[in-house]
């Protein structure tokens, strides 16, 4: 084949191409802007796609910024356009127009949005090339939107779910409050401006900024700030300086302020970096969200779901909105505890103000009936934003106000001496009528404890000493020897069934108690250390009642429960000890009170049983430390609820005797 030849061939080949290149077809055409149109490519569907006729009437900015905007505010999403497909042996005539019907599918913020359209593609000439391009107008946006129309959202809060106790008192409810504001034409004296933003815990630069907004007008009311319900003096002072008032607004309220605050916690003004977290959720900057306690481990079922309508306002005067998708707003939900909070109001004035923590439970199904940290802090006061210098006030205060006590672990001291006796008596090593001699304030097995002495409170107690003297008395001697002949892994077997070094799977999450760190006994020092709750055991509150439970229910132990709609009665732990010892144990506690050392709790109106505890924290060896007081307890005729009380400090306030009068106090009411 000669060279002319092969150039002839070739330049035919081009011309061939170049044909096929220009006789793409509409459908051909169609199913790439689709592609586009579904990866949201709106630049390249403007510059690629569209006739002449539709630019001309659209700019990119009406195309292209528009619909990319839309997608932002509306929340668009999993965009899914398709066609029908035509009959394959369809001829196209560039003389009339393609039409072909398309679906177009979408996600939005107001919900789901589904319509059907006829797309139209023109054959034209554009800059020296023939081909098929799409006639395009807003409806192809949403069937009703046409130039000139506007696209708007609005949005129907949704009503945050309450948390109320088991009898419907509300511990956290949509109540109201006040926003305290300025009257401009009233509010004359400038030199009272620092007064009112000191008041507030706001800067006089912010008054300055609310009352300069361009809608403020003289005689307006232009809030600067929120008070709550049980802030009267703020209140009456901020009406004593002319010009300033206030007015009721809904508002979240904690009936129960400082005696369910570590429980409820607030809610609060969304973070940024909240927000940044949970955009994808609905959330605004303008919302609030749970911060701490129960309103923040219950977000997810407290916050409801604003609605959301996205509707097309019309340019034409007079004509009705159109709406294009729309849901309704569907409120949070309410949750009951278990908690009855009229108790738990009585368990934290009873602590009267002492760092401490109070737990009580239904022995019976192991409701939690109350969850006490004092002291405690008003949510109200931070629900609405605290000021610096109040929080500051709040972290110095020694009592520590902000800690939550409830959730921690301590050393338990003498109150776990019951539970000591119960696992020898199961093991058959304790006789609880059998004495032990036990001489003098201090005792060691032999000489190879060194330095090493257990003590105990109370040497003049008669010989010999039985479980009953030893309960009444608090005998330190006699619970170490005790466990000495039950053996290090007897006891610490014992002590696992009753929920050492497990993890409780309470909803809030408290601290998990432990036999020690390692989590086992490793000297037969230790082991007398840990018989009467000392050495490195550390249990919670709420564990510490709920381990009194077998004495009342013949060896049962139920998991704790926080919310009514728990199955309650769950068995966590049976076979703790048999009816037998039970009886043994619920006699000597309530010999502990009758003739023991809990006398403030020895009331003529109830009949109480329990144990007090010490623990002392030394700061070393060689030094005595301070003292936290324990004090478990119970109605020895109606053992409807256990208390366990625990009272930082209170080396200097008779002991665990005095938590015990603290303690009378919520059975007396």
């Amino acid at each position: 084949m000669n060279k002319r030849l092969l150039g002839v061939i070739s330049l035919l080949c081009f011309f061939l191409l170049a044909a096929c290149q220009q006789q793409a077809t509409p459908e051909d055409r169609l199913a790439e802007y689709i592609g586009e149109w579904n990866d949201g490519n709106f630049a390249e569907m403007y510059n690629t796609y569209l006739n002449q006729g539709t630019k001309d009437a659209y700019s990119t900015e009406e195309f292209v910024e528009r619909q990319v905007k839309l997608q932002e505010d509306l929340g668009i999403k999993n965009v899914e356009v398709s066609y029908k497909k035509p009959a394959e042996e369809t001829e196209w005539d560039p003389e009339k127009p393609a039409d072909f019907p398309i679906l177009v599918k979408m996600e939005t913020l107001a919900g789901p949005v589904e319509f059907e359209k006829t797309l139209t593609l023109l054959h034209e000439t554009k800059e020296e090339e023939e081909n098929w391009f799409v006639e395009w107008d807003p409806s192809f946006i949403f069937p009703q939107l046409e130039a000139g129309d506007n696209i708007r959202v609005s949005r129907t809060e949704a009503a945050r779910g309450e948390i109320t106790d088991r009898n419907n008192n509300g511990i956290a409810v949509n109540g109201s409050g006040f926003d305290i504001g300025i009257v401009p034409k009233l509010f004359t004296d400038e030199s009272k401006k620092e007064e009112l933003a000191k008041l507030l815990g706001i800067t006089t630069e912010f008054i300055d900024s609310q009352l300069g907004q361009s809608w403020v007008q003289p005689d307006y009311f232009v809030p600067i700030a929120k008070a709550a319900k049980s802030e009267e003096k703020l209140l009456k002072k901020v009406d004593e300086i002319q010009g300033v008032t206030y007015q009721g607004t809904d508002m979240r309220e904690y009936p129960y302020g400082e005696a369910l605050a570590h429980l409820s916690g607030y809610i609060g003004g969304i973070t940024a970096e909240q927000l940044e977290e949970r955009k994808a959720e609905g959330y605004t900057a303008n919302d609030f969200i749970g911060r701490q306690g129960l309103e923040l481990l219950l977000e997810d079922r407290l916050r409801g779901k604003d609605g959301m309508k996205i509707f097309i306002e019309k340019a034409a005067e007079g004509a009705e909105p159109i709406t294009v998708a729309e849901t309704p707003a569907a409120d949070g939900e309410t949750v009951k505890l278990t908690i009855d909070a009229e108790l738990q109001k009585t368990a934290y004035a009873a602590m009267e103000g002492e760092p401490g923590a109070s737990a009580a439970v239904d022995p019976e199904t192991g409701e939690t009936l109350a969850l006490v940290s004092s002291p405690g802090f008003d949510p109200n006061e931070f629900m609405l934003g605290i000021s610096g210098d109040r929080y500051k006030e709040l972290e110095e205060d020694p009592r520590n106000p902000l800690f939550n006590r409830f959730a921690a672990r301590y050393a338990p001291g003498s109150t776990i001496k019951p539970i000591t006796a119960a696992i020898g008596m199961e093991a058959g090593t304790l006789n609880p009528s059998e004495g032990l001699e036990i001489e003098g304030k201090t005792w060691q097995k032999d000489e190879s404890w060194g330095d090493y002495r257990v003590s105990r409170l109370h040497p003049e107690a008669p010989n010999p000493i039985d479980l009953n003297k030893a309960l009444v008395y608090s005998d330190n001697i006699y619970f170490a020897r005790q466990a000495l002949e039950m053996g290090k892994e007897t006891f610490a077997e014992g002590l696992k069934n009753f929920g050492f070094g497990e993890d409780m799977k309470y909803p809030y999450g408290m601290k998990a108690p432990q036999i020690s760190n390692e989590g086992t006994i490793g000297s037969e020092g230790q082991l007398a250390d840990t018989s009467f709750g000392q050495g490195q055991m550390l249990t919670n509150i709420l564990h510490l009642a709920s381990m009194y439970e077998p004495f009342i229910t013949n060896g049962t132990m139920y998991k704790p429960t926080l919310f009514l709609d728990e199955e309650d009665k769950q068995v966590w732990k049976e076979g703790l000890v048999s009816a037998e010892n039970a009886e043994t144990l619920r006699k000597g506690m309530r010999n502990v009170v009758v003739d023991g050392y809990a006398q403030s709790a020895n009331l003529k109106s109830v009949p109480l049983a329990g144990k007090t505890g010490t623990a002392e924290l030394k700061a070393s060896k060689d030094e005595e430390g301070a003292e936290n007081g324990f004090f478990v307890a119970y109605n020895s005729k109606n053992p409807d609820f256990i208390l366990a009380m625990m009272v930082e400090g209170v080396e200097d306030n008779g002991g665990s005797d005095y938590v015990a009068g603290f303690a009378a106090k919520v059975f007396e009411e």
